[in-house]
């Protein structure tokens, strides 16, 4: 029985021996040929592993930062007008609608201008009749359209001068007469009842002159009077043309207008109501420049003045900063907040800005500082630590700094520290970056 347990065992062991003699003959074979192995063809060493970053750059910059006082505000219309009409009437066209932009000077609505041409052509023809009156009362006295005034170039009047002249010119010989008579009485070569017919014939001419000259006057009267008839009529010519002007102002205020370029907000009628110059057709706002009124507190007031500049941040533009201008500061203090109103004019030619909205709001003060900047792609937010970090390159070799962010300036951070002025920092692959990794620029 024991030779054929021998049999049994022996194929076991000659595999296990097969096995030990594979595996010393392949470790001899590794060992042989690392033996035969030149200088430079050993293992890499740590330099050849180490990888090297191709990155961009820029550098930091020192410039003056001014003092700002930070504050909140809402921002409103810089005019608000409610627009009504001049005359009252039924409303025929609204040519507008809520959130419309109006020009200056656009038709909004249109009033029926039926009663109003009514009255201009009724004006109109009062004007017509006036001026005929003025005619006729140049005709009375045989003046062309608006010839001059001369009494005595007036027909009646050149004919009662002419009977004054010629009655003066028979008093002189009357009164000749008379006189030569009376001294050949005193000489007593004619009779008394000869000198007294020529007396007789003196009074007689004289009476007639006076009669004459009061006929001249009468006639220089009555051509005055004439005259004032022109200036009466012409005077009511000009009031009938102011009539037919103020009914032609009726007729051009039926048409309402935009006061001014802006949006609408509001449309109060409609097509066929009947309106006044009470009522409230539609309300334009202009948002161009636009105002942010903040609150100011009373001891940041005495640093603030008007013309100052403003920066002005909303929701909306996360990453826009609109600036402007100080233009206003209240005189009084609110009892209640401790706070004054300052108002500031902001350009909104895009109409970004809406009236309503919440903002944040920087109002440069006097004095200042200098600060450091970065472009935004310089800095690194490293969420697992939770800080802020950029990488400055010395000598082709990335240096962690920590850094603290202060404001935003378009497409820059002020870093409040961790940074020096005029130093090279990566601009790109921050992620892959770190404490004394290689970097080709």
């Amino acid at each position: 029985m024991m030779p054929n347990k021998l049999v049994g065992r022996v194929p076991a062991a000659a595999i296990i021996l097969i096995i030990l003699s594979l595996v010393f003959s392949a470790a001899c074979s590794s060992s042989g040929a690392q033996g035969n192995r030149g200088p430079g063809q050993g293992q890499q060493t740590a330099e050849e592993q180490t990888p090297t970053f191709a990155v961009t750059t820029a550098r930091t910059v020192a410039r003056e930062v001014p003092a700002v006082v930070l504050t909140t505000g809402s921002l409103v219309a810089d005019e608000t007008s409610n627009v009504a009409p001049k005359v009252a009437g039924k409303v025929v066209n609204v040519s507008i609608d809520v959130g419309d932009f109006v020009a200056q000077g656009a038709v909004i609505a249109r009033i029926d201008d039926s009663d109003p041409r009514r009255r201009l052509a009724s004006a109109e023809a009062g004007v017509k009749q006036a001026v005929a009156a003025v005619r006729q009362a140049e005709a009375r006295l045989g003046l062309g359209p608006n010839g001059s005034f001369n009494a005595s170039a007036i027909p009646e009047v050149r004919s009662a001068n002419a009977n004054y002249e010629q009655a003066l010119s028979e008093l002189r010989q009357a009164e000749a007469n008379e006189k030569r008579y009376r001294d050949l009485v005193q000489s007593g070569d004619t009779a008394m009842i000869t000198y007294e017919q020529y007396r007789t014939a003196r009074d007689t001419a004289r009476a007639r002159a006076n009669a004459a000259k009061e006929t001249l006057d009468a006639q220089i009267n009555t051509a005055k009077q004439n005259n004032q008839a022109i200036a009466s009529a012409q005077a009511s010519v000009e009031a009938a043309q102011t009539q037919v002007e103020i009914a032609k102002q009726e007729v051009t205020d039926t048409i309402v207008r935009a006061p001014f370029s802006g949006f609408v907000t509001n449309r109060d009628v409609a097509v066929g109501e009947f309106v006044s110059s009470a009522d409230v057709i539609a309300v334009i706002i202009r948002t161009n420049p636009i105002k942010i009124q903040m609150q100011v507190a009373e001891a940041d007031v005495p640093t603030i003045l008007v013309g100052r500049g403003v920066s002005v941040q909303v929701d909306a533009y996360r990453d826009r900063r609109f600036a402007g201008t100080v233009s206003a500061i209240s005189p009084s203090v609110d009892q209640t907040s401790r706070s004054f109103v300052v108002e500031a004019r902001i350009e909104n030619g895009d109409n970004a800005l809406r009236a309503g909205m919440f903002a944040t709001a920087r109002i440069n003060r006097e004095g200042g500082s200098t600060g450091i900047f970065v472009p935004r792609s310089a800095v690194y937010n490293h969420v697992p630590t939770g800080s802020f970090r950029a990488f400055v390159i010395v000598d082709g070799v990335a240096k962690l700094r920590t850094i603290q962010l202060g404001s935003e300036e378009g497409d820059n951070y002020q870093i409040l520290s961790g940074l020096n002025a005029d130093e090279v920092v990566a601009t790109s692959n921050l992620d892959q970056l770190y404490e004394g990794a290689k970097v080709t620029t």
